[in-house]
């Protein structure tokens, strides 16, 4: 359907926008984030619908499993990472968000191909999987925060 796809490196969920930190904001936004994050609990989702994205400016066409279960949990996440955001006065994450896994990109707005049989294609894939209901089901157990080349990490109670 479309002529090169990259596999993602790694495979996340965000729960903000990507921002720029200053540096000597980023001691009391990790903080802050830790201090906010504490209370939450582990807890499991289950991403197993399809669905193309793109980003805000249609540069990129990402291919996804948008999650079905554990979605009140991410937002409760996001509405405490939404204010450590507000605190630094940056943007926050989208007003209705997608929860999703991206699996691979291409280049360009791609999104139209991708739709319709090819989606459905790859949906019956996933649906297809022996044991996709255990494959698919995540199990959050911490959060973490890229900054540059530093990494922390948030475990969940």
């Amino acid at each position: 359907y479309v002529s090169s796809l990259a596999a993602m490196e790694q495979f996340h969920l965000s729960l903000s926008q990507c921002v720029v930190l200053r540096y000597h904001w980023i001691e009391p936004f990790v903080r802050s984030l830790k201090e906010r994050l504490a209370p939450f609990h582990r807890f499991f989702c289950v991403a197993d619908q399809v669905k193309i994205y793109t980003n805000q400016n249609k540069t990129r066409t990402f291919i996804g499993l948008e999650v079905s279960a554990g979605h009140f949990q991410l937002l409760e996440l996001v509405s405490e990472v939404d204010r450590v955001l507000e605190e630094f006065d940056l943007p926050t994450f989208y007003k209705e968000p997608s929860f999703h896994i991206s699996l691979a990109w291409c280049v360009g707005d791609l999104s139209a191909r991708l739709q319709g049989q090819c989606l459905q294609e790859l949906q019956d894939i996933v649906d297809g999987f022996e044991d996709s209901a255990l494959l698919l089901r995540v199990q959050w157990e911490q959060i973490h925060c890229k900054s540059g080349n530093k990494y922390f990490s948030f475990p969940l109670r």
